[in-house]
C-alpha cells in the first residue's frame, strides 16, 4: 500500500532554490550589497581607527525604513572585526533591536549577554534579575578582560524610552568605567528628527559623525532584486517581473525590504497556483499581499479601540483623498460613530489622542501641528503612512 503522504508533501521546490536569500534578516555575502558604496565607504572611515585598537567615531545614521541602514553598520562592523584580528586587534561588535530592547536595562543586557565569553570570564550575564548598574559594571568588566575595541550597533534607537544608555556609552571611557577597551556607538533611526530631543551632553558625544542614507531609484532596487535572484529557480523569473517589482517599489516608498518582500510574495503565488514562471503580473498581486501581512504583524495584539481609531482614520482617508491629513476632532467623530455601529461605548477624547500617539510612535501615521492663528489656536492633523485600503480590510476582515 503507497505511503499516503507521498502525494501530501512536495519533496521539490519548483520555484525556489535558496528561499533564505529573500528573507529580510538574512545578511547578504559583500557582492550583495548593491547601491551602498559611499555609505559603507562613509561608515568605514568613521569607524577605521579601531583596527588599529583606537577610539572609533560615534556614527548616527538616519534614513526611511528598507535603505540599507542596519544592513551596512552590520556588514561594515564585521569586516573591521575581520580586518582588527588580521592586526592582532581582539574587536567585536554588539547589535541591540532597540524597538524590543526598549529600556536601559534591557538594552545593557543583550548586549553583556552578546559579547561575554563565561568560559573566559567567569562572568554570568543572566536574562532578568540584576539592577541596571549591575549590569553595566559586568558590561565593563567583560569588555576589559575580553576585547580591545567594540562596536554596538543600537538600531532604532528612537524607541528608547530615554537617553540614558546612551550617555553611559558614548562616556564610558571618559568617565574611567572602561580601562583598555575602546567603545564606539553606532545609532540608527528612521526619524530625522530624533537628534532634536537628544540630551544636548549625549548629542555632543553622540553625533560625531552623521550619514543620510536616501531611499533607493528603481535602478538600484532592481540590482537588489537581481542579487538575489539566485533565491529561485533557473528559468522561473519571467524577465519583467523584477522590473515591474523594482519600478512599482520605487515609486511607493523606496523600500528594498518592501521590494524583496514583494518579489518573495510573487514566488509563493507562483507556488500555490502550480505556475512554472514567477509572472509579470504576480506582482501587484504580491505587493497587495506584503502590504496586508505587514500591517496585520503591525497591529496584532493592539485593542479593539486602538483599532477603531485607525479604522477612522483610514475611512476619512478614503472618502478625502486629497485631504492631507484631519484634525484630531474630525478623527474623534468617525471613532464615535463606529463605537455605535460595534455596540461599544467610546473612551475620550484625551484617551483617543494617546492611541493616535501609539500608533505615531510605530510609524503608521504621521501626526503634524498646525496654527489656526488667534482664532483657533493650534491643533494637531494625523496622516495614515499605511495604504487606506490595507488598513481598512485588515481592520474589518475578522468583523
Amino acid at each position: 500500500m503507497p505511503n499516503a503522504s507521498d502525494d501530501l508533501f512536495t519533496r521539490e521546490d519548483p520555484i525556489f532554490a535558496n528561499k533564505e536569500l529573500l528573507e529580510i534578516n538574512h545578511l547578504p555575502g559583500e557582492g550583495r550589497i548593491v547601491g551602498r558604496d559611499d555609505e559603507i565607504s562613509n561608515l568605514a572611515t568613521a569607524v577605521n581607527p579601531a583596527i588599529f585598537g583606537q577610539s572609533p567615531s560615534n556614527v548616527l545614521i538616519y534614513g526611511k525604513t528598507g535603505t540599507g541602514k542596519s544592513l551596512c553598520a552590520k556588514y561594515v562592523s564585521q569586516r573591521l572585526v575581520d580586518t582588527a584580528e588580521e592586526e592582532g586587534v581582539k574587536a567585536t561588535f554588539a547589535y541591540v533591536d532597540c524597538a524590543q530592547d526598549t529600556t536601559e536595562t534591557q538594552a545593557v543586557q543583550t548586549i553583556a549577554d552578546s559579547v561575554n565569553d563565561p568560559a573566559i570570564t567567569s562572568i554570568k550575564v543572566p536574562d532578568k534579575g540584576l539592577s541596571t548598574s549591575t549590569y553595566y559594571k559586568r558590561l565593563w568588566r567583560i569588555l576589559d578582560a575580553l576585547y580591545d575595541v567594540v562596536l554596538i550597533i543600537l538600531d532604532e534607537i528612537d524607541k528608547l524610552s530615554d537617553d540614558d544608555i546612551l550617555m553611559q556609552l558614548s562616556r564610558a571611557g571618559e568617565a574611567g568605567k572602561i580601562a583598555g577597551c575602546k567603545l564606539g556607538v553606532i545609532g540608527i533611526s528612521n526619524k530625522i528628527q530624533y537628534k532634536d530631543r537628544m540630551d544636548e551632553r549625549v548629542k555632543s558625544s553622540l553625533c560625531e559623525r552623521e550619514f543620510v542614507f536616501p531611499p533607493y531609484d528603481a535602478n538600484q532596487l532592481r540590482d537588489i532584486m537581481e542579487a538575489r535572484s539566485d533565491a529561485f529557480r533557473d528559468g522561473v523569473l519571467d524577465p519583467s517581473t523584477i522590473p515591474r517589482a523594482a519600478a512599482l517599489a520605487a515609486r511607493e516608498h523606496g523600500d528594498a525590504r518592501k521590494a524583496i518582500d514583494i518579489l518573495r510574495y510573487a514566488g509563493e503565488i507562483a507556488q500555490s497556483m502550480g505556475a512554472n514562471t514567477v509572472k509579470e503580473n504576480f506582482v501587484t498581486q504580491a505587493r497587495q499581499r506584503a502590504e496586508t501581512d505587514r500591517f496585520r504583524e503591525l497591529i496584532r495584539g493592539s485593542t479593539p479601540h486602538s483599532r477603531y481609531v485607525l479604522q477612522a482614520l483610514a475611512i476619512l482617508s478614503l472618502s478625502n483623498q486629497q485631504q492631507d491629513g484631519f484634525r484630531t476632532s474630525r478623527v474623534y467623530e468617525v471613532y464615535e460613530n463606529i463605537c455605535r455601529q460595534q455596540g461599544s461605548d467610546s473612551l475620550s477624547l484625551r484617551r483617543v489622542r494617546d492611541l493616535l500617539k501609539e500608533h505615531a510612535f510605530l510609524d503608521i501615521i504621521e501626526q503634524s501641528k498646525h496654527s489656526g492663528g488667534s482664532a483657533e489656536g493650534s491643533y494637531t492633523k494625523h496622516q495614515l503612512l499605511e495604504d487606506p485600503d490595507v488598513v481598512k480590510d485588515v481592520l474589518t476582515e475578522d468583523v
